[in-house]
């Protein structure tokens, strides 16, 4: 699976008690129109599990090409995610990255159970879109980003005459 290209996310919420928590995600997908739904998976022995899956609502921030950092920092344990001050106060109030190339708010829809991992659905409240952002994309193991068409080599300028 380690070859399938996922976007990084980083997955936020506050819990009763005003705490933020939050964890690093690569399994987020679309899962319907109508209603609008996506799912998150989350590990079920993840420190946030408890958080994620009793929250009435949480916020999918899906991440610029150059913010590795914030997902490296989301997906470590025992160290305080929020630390850094980049998080700030987003759609429905939840913690998002302004730098982010979308945030997807969400309300608890359902959580399922996906064996080891919990699968978060969560129905669409509100979305924000920075047309401007490449994505952060996860592939082997890697981080790595979307070729745009400029990044793309023209196949006619690298063909040769004894090609034709």
């Amino acid at each position: 699976m380690s070859r399938v290209p996922g976007p990084v996310t980083v997955v936020t919420t506050v819990d009763g008690t005003g705490r933020r928590w939050g964890f690093t995600a690569t399994s987020f997908s679309s899962l319907s129109l109508d209603p609008p739904l996506v799912l998150v998976c989350l590990d079920k022995s993840a420190s946030t599990h408890g958080a994620f899956t009793s929250a009435d609502r949480f916020l999918v921030n899906l991440l610029a090409h150059d913010q590795d950092e914030v997902a490296l920092r989301f997906a470590r344990s025992g160290t305080d995610r929020f630390a850094e001050g980049d998080m700030e106060p987003c759609e429905l109030g939840l913690p998002g990255s302004p730098g982010a190339c979308a945030r997807v708010a969400c309300a608890l829809h359902t959580v399922l159970d996906g064996g080891d991992h919990s699968i978060v659905v969560g129905r669409v409240l509100d979305t924000h879109v920075d047309d401007d952002r490449t994505p952060l994309v996860y592939h082997d193991r890697t981080f790595t980003h979307p070729a745009s068409a400029l990044d793309l080599p023209n196949p006619l300028l690298s063909l040769h005459l004894a090609d034709w």
